[in-house]
Protein backbone atom coordinates (compact mmCIF):
# COMPACT_ATOMS: atom_id res chain seq x y z
CA UNK A 1 0.00 0.00 0.00
CA UNK A 2 1.02 3.12 -0.83
CA UNK A 3 2.79 5.16 1.74
CA UNK A 4 1.62 8.31 4.39
CA UNK A 5 3.53 11.63 3.51
CA UNK A 6 4.68 12.14 7.25
CA UNK A 7 6.42 8.08 6.63
CA UNK A 8 7.80 9.81 3.20
CA UNK A 9 9.03 12.69 4.75
CA UNK A 10 10.82 10.74 7.39
CA UNK A 11 12.59 8.36 4.47
CA UNK A 12 13.50 11.32 2.79
CA UNK A 13 15.37 12.71 5.68
CA UNK A 14 16.83 8.93 6.45
CA UNK A 15 18.38 9.72 3.27
CA UNK A 16 20.73 11.90 4.46
CA UNK A 17 21.44 10.25 7.59
CA UNK A 18 22.73 7.44 5.89
CA UNK A 19 24.79 9.08 3.59
CA UNK A 20 26.50 10.66 6.19
CA UNK A 21 26.63 7.46 8.71
CA UNK A 22 28.31 6.11 5.31
CA UNK A 23 30.87 8.47 5.58
CA UNK A 24 31.09 10.95 8.48
CA UNK A 25 30.10 8.48 11.16
CA UNK A 26 32.37 5.65 10.37
CA UNK A 27 35.56 4.90 11.60
CA UNK A 28 36.72 3.15 7.96
CA UNK A 29 36.06 6.88 6.11
CA UNK A 30 37.62 9.19 9.17
CA UNK A 31 40.34 10.29 7.64
CA UNK A 32 38.83 10.92 4.38
CA UNK A 33 35.75 12.39 6.02
CA UNK A 34 37.26 14.68 8.13
CA UNK A 35 40.73 15.24 7.34
CA UNK A 36 39.68 15.52 3.64
CA UNK A 37 37.10 18.36 4.22
CA UNK A 38 39.20 20.27 6.66
CA UNK A 39 41.95 20.17 3.48
CA UNK A 40 39.63 21.40 1.15
CA UNK A 41 38.31 24.12 3.71
CA UNK A 42 41.71 25.43 3.98
CA UNK A 43 42.17 25.51 0.73
CA UNK A 44 38.88 27.27 -0.13
CA UNK A 45 39.81 30.08 3.19
CA UNK A 46 43.17 30.72 1.30
CA UNK A 47 41.75 31.28 -1.85
CA UNK A 48 39.21 33.68 -0.74
CA UNK A 49 41.81 35.86 1.14
CA UNK A 50 43.62 36.16 -2.28
CA UNK A 51 40.20 37.46 -3.70
CA UNK A 52 40.21 39.99 -0.74
CA UNK A 53 43.51 40.88 -2.15
CA UNK A 54 42.84 41.36 -5.28
CA UNK A 55 40.03 43.85 -4.80
CA UNK A 56 42.52 45.65 -3.31
CA UNK A 57 44.62 45.73 -5.79
CA UNK A 58 42.00 46.87 -8.20
CA UNK A 59 42.03 49.57 -6.23
CA UNK A 60 45.75 51.08 -6.78
CA UNK A 61 45.62 49.63 -10.11
CA UNK A 62 42.56 51.55 -11.78
CA UNK A 63 43.54 54.64 -9.98
CA UNK A 64 47.13 54.75 -12.08
CA UNK A 65 44.98 54.37 -15.14
CA UNK A 66 42.77 57.01 -14.51
CA UNK A 67 45.94 59.14 -13.93
CA UNK A 68 47.43 58.47 -16.76
CA UNK A 69 47.45 61.83 -17.75
CA UNK A 70 49.49 62.96 -15.19
CA UNK A 71 52.67 61.06 -16.77
CA UNK A 72 52.35 63.08 -19.79
CA UNK A 73 56.00 65.07 -19.61
CA UNK A 74 57.89 61.18 -18.27
CA UNK A 75 55.08 58.61 -19.68
CA UNK A 76 57.73 55.77 -19.05
CA UNK A 77 57.03 56.43 -15.21
CA UNK A 78 53.49 55.66 -16.06
CA UNK A 79 54.45 52.76 -17.84
CA UNK A 80 57.03 51.15 -15.41
CA UNK A 81 54.11 51.39 -12.17
CA UNK A 82 52.07 50.02 -14.59
CA UNK A 83 53.88 46.89 -15.08
CA UNK A 84 54.92 46.41 -11.51
CA UNK A 85 51.02 46.42 -10.93
CA UNK A 86 50.93 43.60 -13.12
CA UNK A 87 53.82 40.98 -13.03
CA UNK A 88 56.07 42.95 -10.86
CA UNK A 89 58.07 40.36 -8.12
CA UNK A 90 59.57 42.64 -5.58
CA UNK A 91 56.99 42.02 -3.41
CA UNK A 92 58.28 38.19 -2.69
CA UNK A 93 62.22 39.60 -3.19
CA UNK A 94 61.34 42.66 -0.73
CA UNK A 95 60.34 39.88 2.35
CA UNK A 96 56.73 40.97 1.45
CA UNK A 97 57.07 44.23 1.85
CA UNK A 98 54.81 46.20 -0.18
CA UNK A 99 51.44 46.12 -2.51
CA UNK A 100 52.21 42.77 -4.41
CA UNK A 101 51.28 42.87 -8.53
CA UNK A 102 48.24 40.48 -9.73
CA UNK A 103 50.84 37.61 -10.66
CA UNK A 104 51.89 37.61 -7.27
CA UNK A 105 48.55 37.31 -5.91
CA UNK A 106 46.59 35.11 -9.29
CA UNK A 107 49.39 32.49 -9.36
CA UNK A 108 48.71 30.89 -6.03
CA UNK A 109 45.00 31.28 -6.20
CA UNK A 110 45.57 29.29 -10.09
CA UNK A 111 47.21 26.44 -7.94
CA UNK A 112 45.06 26.43 -4.93
CA UNK A 113 42.13 26.47 -7.50
CA UNK A 114 43.45 23.39 -9.71
CA UNK A 115 44.01 21.73 -6.38
CA UNK A 116 41.07 22.11 -5.14
CA UNK A 117 38.77 21.28 -8.13
CA UNK A 118 40.55 18.37 -8.20
CA UNK A 119 40.25 16.70 -4.57
CA UNK A 120 37.02 17.64 -5.15
CA UNK A 121 36.28 15.40 -7.42
CA UNK A 122 38.47 12.55 -5.38
CA UNK A 123 36.56 13.30 -2.81
CA UNK A 124 33.18 13.30 -3.88
CA UNK A 125 34.12 9.26 -5.64
CA UNK A 126 35.08 8.08 -2.15
CA UNK A 127 32.12 9.25 -0.79
CA UNK A 128 30.29 7.28 -3.66
CA UNK A 129 31.98 4.41 -2.47
CA UNK A 130 30.92 4.55 0.81
CA UNK A 131 27.20 5.25 0.07
CA UNK A 132 27.22 2.48 -2.58
CA UNK A 133 28.56 -0.18 -0.19
CA UNK A 134 26.07 1.31 2.48
CA UNK A 135 23.28 0.52 0.11
CA UNK A 136 24.37 -2.89 -1.59
CA UNK A 137 24.49 -5.83 1.34
CA UNK A 138 21.15 -4.39 2.16
CA UNK A 139 19.75 -4.27 -1.30
CA UNK A 140 21.46 -8.01 -1.34
CA UNK A 141 19.54 -8.58 1.39
CA UNK A 142 16.12 -8.05 0.12
CA UNK A 143 14.03 -10.72 -2.43
CA UNK A 144 11.20 -8.81 -3.50
CA UNK A 145 12.07 -6.66 -6.50
CA UNK A 146 12.83 -3.02 -6.31
CA UNK A 147 12.22 -0.95 -9.21
CA UNK A 148 15.22 0.73 -10.25
CA UNK A 149 17.16 -0.64 -7.85
CA UNK A 150 20.37 -0.91 -10.08
CA UNK A 151 19.90 2.49 -11.03
CA UNK A 152 19.48 4.18 -7.90
CA UNK A 153 22.75 2.05 -6.64
CA UNK A 154 25.02 3.07 -9.42
CA UNK A 155 23.43 5.88 -11.24
CA UNK A 156 21.46 8.05 -8.26
CA UNK A 157 24.48 7.31 -5.44
CA UNK A 158 26.84 8.79 -8.09
CA UNK A 159 25.09 11.90 -8.83
CA UNK A 160 24.09 12.42 -5.27
CA UNK A 161 27.52 12.34 -3.96
CA UNK A 162 29.11 14.84 -7.25
CA UNK A 163 25.83 17.15 -6.48
CA UNK A 164 26.34 17.20 -2.82
CA UNK A 165 29.78 17.44 -2.30
CA UNK A 166 30.32 20.38 -5.27
CA UNK A 167 27.05 22.22 -3.70
CA UNK A 168 28.31 21.70 -0.59
CA UNK A 169 31.71 23.21 -1.31
CA UNK A 170 30.09 26.18 -2.69
CA UNK A 171 27.96 27.23 0.24
CA UNK A 172 31.42 27.16 2.56
CA UNK A 173 33.39 29.12 -0.04
CA UNK A 174 29.91 31.50 -0.35
CA UNK A 175 30.02 31.93 3.72
CA UNK A 176 33.68 32.65 3.85
CA UNK A 177 33.15 35.47 0.89
CA UNK A 178 30.53 36.67 3.05
CA UNK A 179 32.98 36.85 5.91
CA UNK A 180 36.22 38.22 3.67
CA UNK A 181 33.47 41.03 1.91
CA UNK A 182 30.78 42.35 3.99
CA UNK A 183 33.25 44.19 5.96
CA UNK A 184 34.63 45.56 2.42
CA UNK A 185 31.81 46.48 0.98
CA UNK A 186 30.15 47.81 4.00
CA UNK A 187 32.91 50.19 4.30
CA UNK A 188 32.57 51.55 0.77
CA UNK A 189 28.98 52.08 0.88
CA UNK A 190 30.12 55.54 2.32
CA UNK A 191 31.19 55.98 -0.82
CA UNK A 192 27.55 55.85 -2.47
CA UNK A 193 24.06 57.37 -2.40
CA UNK A 194 21.11 54.62 -3.06
CA UNK A 195 17.78 55.30 -2.99
CA UNK A 196 15.84 53.88 -0.61
CA UNK A 197 18.80 52.54 1.52
CA UNK A 198 20.59 56.18 1.46
CA UNK A 199 20.33 56.83 5.21
CA UNK A 200 20.95 52.58 6.18
CA UNK A 201 24.60 52.23 7.26
CA UNK A 202 25.77 49.50 5.06
CA UNK A 203 23.43 50.50 2.05
CA UNK A 204 25.33 47.96 -0.26
CA UNK A 205 25.43 45.32 1.64
CA UNK A 206 21.58 45.53 2.44
CA UNK A 207 21.14 46.30 -1.65
CA UNK A 208 22.91 42.86 -2.29
CA UNK A 209 20.55 41.01 0.08
CA UNK A 210 17.47 42.42 -1.19
CA UNK A 211 17.70 42.17 -5.01
CA UNK A 212 18.87 38.29 -4.09
CA UNK A 213 16.39 37.25 -1.78
CA UNK A 214 13.71 38.54 -4.55
CA UNK A 215 15.48 36.67 -7.15
CA UNK A 216 15.26 33.47 -5.10
CA UNK A 217 11.56 34.04 -4.06
CA UNK A 218 10.75 35.09 -8.23
CA UNK A 219 13.37 31.47 -8.88
CA UNK A 220 11.22 29.31 -6.76
CA UNK A 221 8.01 30.48 -8.51
CA UNK A 222 9.18 30.03 -11.67
CA UNK A 223 10.67 26.61 -11.37
CA UNK A 224 8.53 25.19 -8.88
CA UNK A 225 7.45 22.18 -11.43
CA UNK A 226 10.84 21.59 -12.67
CA UNK A 227 11.68 18.79 -9.96
CA UNK A 228 8.89 16.82 -10.51
CA UNK A 229 9.55 16.51 -14.69
CA UNK A 230 13.22 15.60 -13.73
CA UNK A 231 11.93 12.94 -11.57
CA UNK A 232 9.44 11.89 -14.07
CA UNK A 233 12.24 11.42 -16.47
CA UNK A 234 14.26 9.39 -14.42
CA UNK A 235 11.72 6.87 -14.24
CA UNK A 236 10.79 5.94 -18.10
CA UNK A 237 14.82 6.45 -18.39
CA UNK A 238 15.23 3.65 -15.82
CA UNK A 239 12.41 1.31 -17.87
CA UNK A 240 14.42 1.96 -21.09
CA UNK A 241 17.44 0.91 -19.67
CA UNK A 242 15.93 -2.27 -17.83
CA UNK A 243 14.75 -3.24 -20.86
CA UNK A 244 17.74 -2.76 -23.21
CA UNK A 245 19.67 -4.37 -20.11
CA UNK A 246 17.54 -7.54 -19.94
CA UNK A 247 17.35 -7.75 -23.83
CA UNK A 248 21.16 -8.54 -23.73
CA UNK A 249 20.75 -11.95 -22.17
CA UNK A 250 17.39 -12.63 -23.94
CA UNK A 251 16.77 -10.64 -27.26
CA UNK A 252 13.65 -13.22 -27.82
CA UNK A 253 11.56 -11.98 -24.87
CA UNK A 254 13.09 -8.20 -24.36
CA UNK A 255 14.69 -5.60 -26.20
CA UNK A 256 11.84 -6.01 -29.03
CA UNK A 257 11.74 -2.85 -31.13
CA UNK A 258 8.13 -1.67 -30.96
CA UNK A 259 8.63 -1.83 -27.08
CA UNK A 260 11.65 0.17 -27.00
CA UNK A 261 10.27 2.51 -29.50
CA UNK A 262 6.96 2.74 -26.80
CA UNK A 263 9.26 3.41 -24.25
CA UNK A 264 11.68 6.27 -25.64
CA UNK A 265 8.16 8.00 -26.62
CA UNK A 266 7.65 8.48 -23.14
CA UNK A 267 11.55 10.06 -23.07
CA UNK A 268 10.84 11.87 -25.77
CA UNK A 269 7.86 13.51 -24.48
CA UNK A 270 8.70 13.88 -21.07
CA UNK A 271 12.18 15.76 -21.95
CA UNK A 272 10.41 17.94 -24.73
CA UNK A 273 8.14 19.11 -22.18
CA UNK A 274 10.96 19.25 -19.00
CA UNK A 275 12.93 21.39 -22.13
CA UNK A 276 9.92 23.69 -22.53
CA UNK A 277 9.77 24.68 -18.57
CA UNK A 278 13.56 25.09 -18.43
CA UNK A 279 12.95 27.52 -21.28
CA UNK A 280 11.21 30.70 -19.43
CA UNK A 281 12.97 29.15 -16.78
CA UNK A 282 16.40 29.97 -18.54
CA UNK A 283 14.98 33.47 -19.99
CA UNK A 284 14.20 34.83 -16.40
CA UNK A 285 17.91 33.23 -15.20
CA UNK A 286 19.36 34.91 -17.84
CA UNK A 287 17.81 38.16 -17.44
CA UNK A 288 18.14 38.70 -13.89
CA UNK A 289 22.28 37.38 -14.89
CA UNK A 290 22.50 40.58 -17.34
CA UNK A 291 20.60 42.92 -15.15
CA UNK A 292 22.96 42.12 -12.26
CA UNK A 293 26.23 42.87 -14.11
CA UNK A 294 25.20 46.77 -14.47
CA UNK A 295 23.41 47.22 -10.98
CA UNK A 296 26.73 48.42 -9.09
CA UNK A 297 27.47 50.48 -11.70
CA UNK A 298 23.95 52.05 -11.58
CA UNK A 299 24.75 52.64 -8.38
CA UNK A 300 28.18 54.41 -7.90
CA UNK A 301 28.92 55.13 -11.43
CA UNK A 302 27.14 58.97 -10.95
CA UNK A 303 29.41 59.42 -8.27
CA UNK A 304 32.83 58.99 -10.39
CA UNK A 305 31.54 61.98 -12.26
CA UNK A 306 30.75 64.26 -9.62
CA UNK A 307 34.45 63.31 -8.09
CA UNK A 308 33.27 61.33 -5.12
CA UNK A 309 34.68 58.33 -6.19
CA UNK A 310 37.41 57.82 -8.35
CA UNK A 311 37.88 54.51 -10.46
CA UNK A 312 39.59 52.43 -8.52
CA UNK A 313 36.91 52.86 -5.80
CA UNK A 314 34.35 52.37 -8.87
CA UNK A 315 36.17 48.91 -9.64
CA UNK A 316 36.21 48.10 -5.93
CA UNK A 317 32.97 48.15 -5.26
CA UNK A 318 31.72 46.54 -8.45
CA UNK A 319 33.91 43.56 -7.43
CA UNK A 320 32.98 43.50 -3.78
CA UNK A 321 29.53 44.03 -5.01
CA UNK A 322 29.60 40.99 -7.07
CA UNK A 323 31.51 38.77 -4.59
CA UNK A 324 28.76 39.66 -1.82
CA UNK A 325 25.50 39.33 -3.86
CA UNK A 326 26.86 36.22 -5.56
CA UNK A 327 27.08 34.50 -1.97
CA UNK A 328 23.48 35.87 -1.02
CA UNK A 329 22.23 34.12 -4.39
CA UNK A 330 24.20 30.98 -4.39
CA UNK A 331 21.16 28.79 -4.50
CA UNK A 332 19.54 31.00 -7.73
CA UNK A 333 22.70 30.61 -9.56
CA UNK A 334 22.56 26.82 -8.75
CA UNK A 335 18.30 26.29 -9.20
CA UNK A 336 18.86 23.68 -12.10
CA UNK A 337 21.36 21.64 -9.92
CA UNK A 338 19.58 21.81 -6.76
CA UNK A 339 16.48 20.88 -9.25
CA UNK A 340 18.74 17.68 -9.87
CA UNK A 341 18.97 17.39 -5.98
CA UNK A 342 16.06 17.37 -5.22
CA UNK A 343 14.62 15.05 -8.16
CA UNK A 344 17.92 12.16 -6.89
CA UNK A 345 16.67 12.54 -3.38
CA UNK A 346 13.01 11.61 -4.27
CA UNK A 347 14.03 8.90 -6.05
CA UNK A 348 16.77 7.60 -3.24
CA UNK A 349 13.69 8.43 -0.74
CA UNK A 350 11.72 5.99 -2.56
CA UNK A 351 14.58 3.46 -2.84
CA UNK A 352 14.87 3.55 1.27
CA UNK A 353 10.99 3.38 2.11
CA UNK A 354 11.32 0.01 -0.15
CA UNK A 355 14.24 -1.06 1.26
CA UNK A 356 13.06 -0.46 4.78
CA UNK A 357 9.47 -2.52 4.07
CA UNK A 358 11.07 -5.51 2.70
CA UNK A 359 14.48 -5.81 4.72
CA UNK A 360 15.59 -8.64 6.87
CA UNK A 361 17.94 -7.21 9.37
CA UNK A 362 19.57 -11.02 10.12
CA UNK A 363 20.20 -11.84 5.95
CA UNK A 364 22.39 -8.84 6.20
CA UNK A 365 26.18 -8.91 5.24
CA UNK A 366 28.82 -6.79 4.46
Amino acid sequence: PPRSTPLYSSAASDVYKRQDKSIYKSEEWALWAYGGLALLITSLWVQVQLTVAINSWYGGFYDHLQKAADFVDDPQEGINIFYDFLVSTDYLVNGFEGQPSFLVIAMPYVILATFTAWFTRIYGLRWRQAITFNYIPRWQAVEEEIEGASQRIQEDCNRFARIVESLGLQVVRAIMTLVAFVPVLWALSDSVTIPFFSDIKGSLVWTALSVSIGGLIISWFVGYRLPGLEYNNQKVEAAFRKDLVLGEDDKVNYAQTDTLWNLFTGIRFNYQRLYMHYGYFDIWIESYGQFMVVVPFLIIGPSLFTGVALLGVVIQISNAFDRVHSGFALFLFNWTTITELRSIWKRLSEFEINLERYSKPDEITT
